[in-house]
Formats: C-alpha cells, sequence, structure tokens
C-alpha cells in the first residue's frame, strides 16, 4: 500500500470516528431533551397518581343468582303457564348462575393485607377475587362489612408486604380544591380522574336509604369506580369513592376518609361497627306538636323515652325534651340523628343540643356501649313484645310447629306488631338477615338495628309465616 493509500485510510477512519462520536453525543442530548421534557410534563397530578397507583386494586366478586326457568319457554308457551310452573315445579327448576361484579378498592395496610372498599361491591358474594396494579391475583375474605355506611374491608394473604396508601385529612378540605380519583369504571383498570371539591357534607338519597356527609366533587365516577381512593393532590386517601348517584353527569360522591377510619377500625376489631349508646329514644314531631313547643326553627325530634342510668339520663336528659343538634349536626328527621350518632364512638363525649320549656341548653355527655342487661327492655320499647325460648311447655301450649325461634309471651296492644295482629304464641324466626332461634338472638338483633328506622321480621303462626315490615 502506497503512502498515498495510508493517508486517505487515516482520514477514512478518522471521518468515521468522529460521526460516531456526534451520533452517540446526539443520542445523549436527545435523550436528555427527552427526560428534561418529561420532568418539565410531570405535574402534581402525575406524582400523586404514580405514588397512589399501586395501592389501588380491581375487585371482582361472583354471587349466584338462582332464577326460576321454566323448562318449556323455549317452545313458545303462553307466558300464562309461567304461574303454572311456578305453582308446580319451581323446586325442581331453579336454575343457578353466576353474575360478576366489578369494583375497586385501596390497601389501608401492606403488612396485614388489609383492603377498604364499599360494603355494596361484595355484598352477597360468593367468591372474591382482588387484582393488583402488577396483574397479581389474590383470593380475599370479608373482615367485616358496614352496610349503613356502605364500608367493607377484606384481607388478603401475600408474602411480601404491599404497598399502600397514605391517610389523607379530610376535614380541613376546601371548596374548589383539585381532587383525583382512581378506579375501575366498566373494567378499565386503573383509570385516573381529576376534578375538584364541589361540596362538603352532603346528604344522599337512594332507592334503599339515605347516605349522610358525602364529599361531593365533579370528577367522574362509574359503576367501578366504587371502592376506590379519592385522593388530594398530594395522593394521600381522603375518601373512598362511591357510586350512588346514576341521574346526573358530572356529579360523584365520596365518604371522607374521618368518617371511614371510625368504621373501619370497628371492623378490623370487631368485624362490625359498635355503636355508641347515649340512653334515649326519639321520634319525628308533628307540624301541630311543633306549633305548640314554639321551637325556634324547623328542625328537632322529641325525646319518648329516657333509659334509667343511662349517659343521658345522668346529663339530665328529660322525656319531652326536644333534640335540637348532635355535636355540631342538626337534625331535622330521625335519619339526620341516626347519622349524627354513628359519626361517635362508645368512651366519646358529645354534646346534644335541646329546647326544653322555650329556652336552648346544651347538655354534655360520654357515650357508652349498649348494657345488654338493657336488651329485652329496649325490645320492648321499639317492638312491643317479650320473648321466651321455644321451650316443650310453650310449643305444647300454643301448639306450636316450629323447632326454633323467640316465642312471644306478652305484646303490648298499643304496639304496630298488636296492630298487624300478633299476639302471643306467635314466634319470631327472623329480623332482617339474621335469623332468630333463641330469645338472646333476638335480643341481640333488636340491640344491632336499633338505630335502624324499620326491621323486617318473619313472623310465624303454626305452619304459616309472613313477612312484616316493622317501624322502629
Amino acid at each position: 500500500m502506497t503512502e498515498q493509500e495510508r493517508k486517505v485510510n487515516r482520514g477514512g477512519f478518522f471521518l468515521q470516528r468522529c460521526l460516531c462520536q456526534a451520533m452517540v453525543l446526539f443520542l445523549v442530548v436527545a435523550v436528555a431533551a427527552g427526560f428534561a421534557g418529561a420532568a418539565a410534563r410531570e405535574n402534581d397530578v402525575v406524582r400523586a397518581v404514580r405514588l397512589a397507583g399501586p395501592a389501588v386494586v380491581n375487585i371482582s366478586s361472583q354471587q349466584e343468582i338462582q332464577a326460576r326457568a321454566n323448562p318449556f319457554s323455549r317452545f313458545g308457551m303462553d307466558p300464562f303457564f309461567d304461574s303454572f310452573f311456578k305453582d308446580f315445579f319451581d323446586p325442581g327448576f331453579q336454575r343457578r348462575y353466576q353474575r360478576t361484579s366489578l369494583g375497586s378498592g385501596v390497601i389501608i395496610s401492606g403488612d396485614k393485607g388489609l383492603i377498604l372498599t364499599n360494603a355494596h361491591v361484595i355484598s352477597k358474594s360468593a367468591s372474591i377475587t382482588v387484582i393488583l396494579q402488577d396483574e397479581r391475583e389474590f383470593h380475599a375474605r370479608i373482615v367485616g362489612a358496614d352496610p349503613d355506611s356502605d364500608l367493607a374491608v377484606l384481607r388478603i394473604e401475600a408474602t411480601e408486604p404491599l404497598p399502600s396508601l397514605a391517610m389523607g385529612d379530610s376535614e380541613d378540605l376546601m371548596i374548589g380544591e383539585t381532587i383525583i380519583a382512581i378506579g375501575n369504571p366498566f373494567g378499565f383498570s386503573h383509570t385516573v380522574t381529576t376534578g375538584v371539591v364541589s361540596a362538603l357534607h352532603r346528604s344522599v338519597r337512594t332507592e334503599e336509604r339515605v347516605f349522610h356527609d358525602f364529599i361531593q366533587t365533579d370528577a367522574s365516577i362509574n359503576p367501578g369506580n366504587s371502592g376506590g381512593p379519592l385522593l388530594n393532590i398530594n395522593g394521600e386517601l381522603i375518601g373512598i369513592n362511591t357510586a350512588v348517584y346514576a341521574k346526573a353527569q358530572g356529579i360523584g360522591f365520596a365518604i371522607p376518609i374521618h368518617r371511614a377510619d371510625r368504621i373501619v377500625s370497628d371492623l378490623i376489631r370487631y368485624g362490625e361497627v359498635i355503636l355508641p349508646w347515649i340512653g334515649i329514644l326519639v321520634q319525628e314531631l308533628d307540624d301541630r306538636v311543633a306549633a305548640y313547643m314554639n321551637l325556634p326553627g324547623e328542625q328537632g325530634l322529641i325525646v319518648r323515652s329516657v333509659f334509667k342510668e343511662s349517659p343521658a339520663a345522668s346529663a339530665g336528659v328529660q322525656n319531652g325534651d326536644v333534640v335540637l343538634s348532635v355535636g355540631r349536626q342538626e337534625v331535622f328527621s330521625r335519619p339526620d340523628y341516626v347519622a349524627a350518632i354513628r359519626n361517635y364512638k362508645p368512651e366519646e363525649r358529645l354534646e346534644l343540643g335541646v329546647w326544653r320549656k322555650g329556652k336552648t341548653d346544651r347538655l354534655s355527655l360520654t357515650a357508652a356501649r349498649f348494657p345488654q342487661d338493657q336488651a329485652g327492655n329496649l325490645a320492648f320499647q321499639l317492638l312491643g313484645v317479650k320473648v321466651e325460648d321455644l321451650t316443650d311447655r310453650l310449643r305444647k301450649r300454643y301448639q306450636i310447629p316450629a323447632s326454633t325461634g323467640a316465642v312471644i309471651t306478652r305484646i303490648n296492644p298499643d304496639s304496630q306488631l298488636a296492630a298487624i295482629g300478633a299476639s302471643t304464641g306467635d314466634v319470631i324466626g327472623q329480623i332482617d338477615d339474621l335469623p332468630i332461634e333463641t330469645s338472646a338472638d333476638f335480643e341481640n338483633a333488636v340491640v344491632k338495628y336499633r338505630l335502624k328506622s324499620s326491621v323486617v321480621i318473619l313472623l310465624q303462626r303454626g305452619v304459616h309465616g309472613y313477612y312484616i315490615t316493622i317501624r322502629m
């Protein structure tokens, strides 16, 4: 190779090296510019979602549904014959199928595998599957559920700690504050929507009940979002989204986390919510009585009974007092009163605003756990009956064919049950979803449901059973 050829080769090699260096430099600059661009686009919402996302889960629950199946419907027979098959073939033609419902949840304890969600998401479920953001699946069991607040706690077993979400403060929320909702609407996993706090302390009426003290937001909350987290701009949990209002778009609701925290601690510890007891029974006022008492406003419930040695009795509450407020919440109806009472735990102090003899007074008391020795008295006050265990003596006396239940042995003639036609010797076999096998079961059910506006009772007489609704 000549000297001239060697110079050409060296020049070509130098040029190639320069081109390679330039290309590497270009790539470095391009990547750096990309990172710089991404960093510039990363706002507070992006950071909050990245922080909270791994703790949001998809919940899939399987419900077994039974439906009557007419075996001849496929032949185009007249629907008139449906009643015929119902009467004569119903037991043999129950068709069972699985229905899947989707919802969301949030991990509140990674070490213990605890997940917070809505009670209606897992209601009547035969099995529950939890899917994490990284697509790991776990079978979940129910730790506790409270339909009245629409909250439930699940537990999953993992071999390592799970990501969890930090609790925020829902008591200092500001109208107009930016919020973020994450969930699985219509099965679209980890969907993020944003909005603002539209209002606080909202009451929402559904077909089954009235929910109180909700956060209202304009972030989209659709079926499947239920149970997912509502976040503040710091990525902290401030509420549990609840898809309860389907009549309008652009309106969503969430349960404030300060309310949920009280309920969750009871669900984890006891499997149910322990309601506070202050020792009074109240009823709504009609316009005539309200006008006679010259109340200062439209709110108020009259005290119809004060239990002896109760917190209310110790604080000086009397029959005929009108309860105007519980704590800071005014009460206009019995649901308002129940919602306000449920905000407290046993051993917490609260104030009742009462109207007595033309003036307002505030009485301070400490809520307690319900004294079980008052259960029979409470049942008679609320339902107007005394019951006993179903013994051979009572079975023979009243000719009762049932094998279990609580037998009515005394009935208040002015009670609703008496007005409906119940009498001594009738057997109470169920209250709402609780089967009643003994008088203790009956008393426990009354204590559990004492703050409900009504209960459904299965009343058995002879071989017949009747479901009746009784106001509490």
